[in-house]
């Protein structure tokens, strides 16, 4: 009885939806959150509670490129609900990423090794080695076919980033991933100043260091004996450069490589520290922007609107972004009434009806989501009344 009722009325609500699919009215969106207590919405199983924190856990790790981590935690969240198909179905997806990954690293570091350049082929069979572990192919080159890499030890100055230390040495800020993956660093290191970091050489591409020749030690191979001590630091240039806020440095570093959450982050501590930084203040707005775009650009409406008002508070009439805010907001409302009818043709009510009051909290004069939402409360009370009979 209760599936008859609900395709009667659907039938109807579709054609009323398949009209206005694109809301006719978006002027005036208040933008404001939804209420706190006025969504309903089905409050979530014992094993999907403790599941939640794992599956937020492996979402976050995947979307910072923390593959191996982020498998374990979609693993430890489909063991705690085996029936979570969607869980599994992401877990299996990662798995196969992982793995096509792995292969590609490994092909990667064989096709180095036959151009002779050991650096990159060890760069690669590491990466593997970080993915998969126990992938013994990688392993064996590593110890038996990478020769010895030579290095300078560089000490961390006041200011300094990867990208400026790849710049000193090899002329070029793009090699600072050859220096991340030889010194092991976790993503988005914070460098210490007086810390040391090997720089290792590059095969054809000599240094840049000006002044008497660095002193230079060697890197074995995996199984080729102990390292030896790291030698001391190389002369610094003379000059010296102009003093720079660390974070500013590592916040213009981390937008330079669209890591806009990192970049967000330091510039908020640096004007946390000082208010009135100009220079940071100017790039958090060039930071706000770029994310927004980005997020707008994945079709993250809801986010993007997020970003693009926090930006709205600090500079009203940036760029464009009072125009992308509307676009943001209009994309927005679409996605969550689209997001209602489907959710309403699967029979799952209480969800339609929380994404139509989410269209009313963005455009309280979208007239089919008022619509949509009486009808579809009206067939939960006859089926609640059918069920007391």
């Amino acid at each position: 009885m209760r599936s008859r009722a609900v395709i009667g009325l659907a039938a109807a609500l579709a054609l009323a939806g398949c009209a206005t699919a694109a809301p006719p009215d978006t002027a005036g969106p208040t933008g404001a959150p939804p209420a706190k207590g006025t969504i309903a919405m089905r409050p979530p199983t014992p094993r999907e509670a403790l599941a939640a924190p794992h599956r937020e856990k492996a979402e976050a790790l995947q979307k910072d490129g923390a593959l191996r981590a982020a498998l374990a935690e979609w693993t430890i969240a489909l063991t705690i609900d085996p029936d979570d198909t969607t869980v599994a179905e992401v877990r299996r997806r990662l798995q196969a990423r992982i793995e096509r990954d792995v292969a590609e690293r490994v092909q990667q570091g064989r096709a180095a090794l036959a151009r002779e350049a050991h650096l990159e082929a060890r760069r690669h069979f590491l990466a593997a080695l970080a993915l998969d572990p126990r992938n013994t192919t990688a392993f064996e080159a590593l110890r038996n076919e990478v020769k010895d890499v030579r290095f300078i030890s560089h000490t961390v100055r006041s200011g300094e980033t990867l990208g400026s230390i790849a710049q000193r040495y090899y002329g070029d800020r793009s090699r600072s991933e050859v220096i991340w993956e030889i010194n092991q660093l976790p993503r988005n290191p914070r460098l210490v100043v007086g810390s040391s970091l090997r720089v290792p050489e590059i095969p054809g591409l000599p240094f840049q260091v000006s002044g008497p020749p660095p002193v230079v030690a060697v890197i074995p191979a995996p199984g080729g004996g102990p390292e030896p001590p790291r030698p001391p630091a190389p002369p610094v240039r003379d000059e010296t450069a102009p003093e720079v806020d660390p974070l500013l440095a590592e916040a213009k570093e981390a937008l330079d490589n669209k890591q806009y959450a990192e970049a967000l982050a330091d510039v908020d501590r640096l004007l946390a520290n000082n208010p009135r930084h100009t220079e940071g203040a100017e790039l958090k707005k060039t930071i706000l922007y770029s994310l927004g775009k980005s997020q707008l650009e994945q079709k993250s409406y809801d986010e993007s609107m997020k970003t693009f008002t926090q930006l709205a508070r600090l500079a009203p009439n940036y760029e464009d972004s009072a125009a992308l805010l509307r676009q943001a907001r209009t994309r927005s409302v679409q996605q969550h009434y689209a997001e209602g009818l489907r959710f309403y043709r699967e029979e799952k009510l209480e969800e339609a009806i929380t994404e139509w009051k989410l269209v009313l909290d963005l455009d309280p004069k979208h007239p089919s989501a008022r619509k949509n939402i009486e009808q579809a409360e009206a067939i939960l009370k006859r089926l609640e009344q059918r069920r007391k009979r």
